[in-house]
């Protein structure tokens, strides 16, 4: 018993994160969203080298694919390794066979000599002075990427770890390029007046990921990617997304935690119910489809799964739904479950010895 779909597509991946699981405990336990940040995330991409990055991109996209994920929407950061980059992710997607559209998340989170700006971003003087010289880089391997064919957006990480000049100089790029800005909105509450900030510069092309706390009503313009697992994991609360309805479009993403969209349909439709016992599965089966609108080419890959049917009201209550044959491009890239371009045992071997060379990093 089997049905066939097209590909789904994930809205907002951190691809280089693939490789975080079973990381050393930080040096002291978060107690909030900015914390989480800084004793994990931060140090982590830090810690990222263009060869760690070229694993954790292929496991990732691996894993993707065994999911029915034809293309994936991805979010970059690496201070340490940034030239080259958007290059070496957007090849390790290729080889495995899935769609990439990538970006590299600018900030002025790192001072000039390498540190990382925290007392700044806490009390809010990160936003004066010109574009810090991380964030000149970032700019710089976002156009080199796309000017050269790649396909993307121009990235940011956040408002609130970004001057204004350089959330000027990131939408201005984009708009030259004639692509939209990729960027984290209101995720936590250390990012309050991100809309406001913004707004003047935002455009229908835009990737809103998270926008957990964005008020109601607000004129920032784009797409809202929702992240029910990531938002439940950091505490942050839910985003509504529901709310958005007419006056922008809602997708969904997993930041970072793997790529089974069925899954995280499942988990935005239960936090859809948990906050209005009226609501049905439908509101966020049309969020997940509506990735295909950001990545239409989705719409020409096959994917045949192991089960039937692929609707909304069997599938929210279905777990262990798996891809079976996914053919992208007219061509066979998964048979049988298992990947026809790549050895998935050396990847995921591969991906072990990278992993345990980044832990080695972490602080270093």
């Amino acid at each position: 018993m089997s049905a066939t779909t097209t590909g789904l597509v994930c809205a907002h991946h951190h691809l280089y994160s693939t490789l975080a699981r079973g990381m050393p405990a930080p040096p002291a336990a978060p107690t909030d969203f900015l914390s989480i940040l800084e004793l994990i995330w931060w140090r982590l991409d830090a810690a990222l080298d263009l060869d760690i990055i070229e694993w954790s991109a292929k496991l990732g996209a691996l894993e993707a694919l065994e999911c029915g994920t034809t293309a994936v929407i991805d979010h970059h950061e690496s201070p340490h390794a940034i030239e080259g980059s958007l290059d070496v992710i957007a090849a390790a997607c290729a080889e495995v066979g899935v769609r990439s559209v990538l970006c590299y998340g600018v900030t002025d989170r790192w001072t000039d000599d390498g540190r990382l700006a925290v007392h700044a971003i806490r009390d809010g003087t990160v936003r004066r002075g010109g574009v810090s010289a991380g964030a000149r880089r970032g700019l710089a391997e976002n156009e080199r990427f796309l000017r050269a064919g790649g396909r993307g957006y121009v990235g940011v990480h956040a408002a609130f770890t970004c001057r204004d000049a350089t959330l000027e100089a990131a939408a201005g790029l984009a708009a030259d390029l004639g692509v939209g800005v990729h960027l984290h909105v209101h995720e936590g509450p250390d990012d309050a007046g991100a809309a406001d900030r913004l707004a003047p510069l935002s455009s229908d092309r835009w990737l809103l990921a998270h926008c957990v706390h964005l008020p109601d009503g607000h004129p920032l313009r784009g797409t809202v990617s929702h992240q029910p697992r990531s938002n439940l994991n950091n505490a942050v609360g839910y985003a509504r997304p529901a709310r958005f309805a007419g006056e922008r479009p809602v997708v969904l993403g997993t930041d970072g935690i793997g790529a089974d969209m069925l899954e995280e349909f499942r988990l935005a439709y239960v936090a859809h119910r948990a906050d209005d016992v009226t609501t049905g599965p439908d509101p966020a089966w049309r969020w997940l489809q509506a990735g295909a609108d950001l990545v239409p080419d989705v719409a020409g890959d096959a994917v045949t799964w192991s089960y039937e049917p692929m609707q909304p009201w069997h599938l929210a209550f279905t777990p262990g739904v798996r891809a079976v044959r996914v053919e992208i491009d007219g061509a066979v890239v998964l048979e049988g479950g298992v990947a026809t371009r790549v050895d998935a045992g050396e990847i995921r071997a591969k991906a072990a010895e990278a992993a345990r060379r980044l832990f080695a990093r972490l602080d270093v």
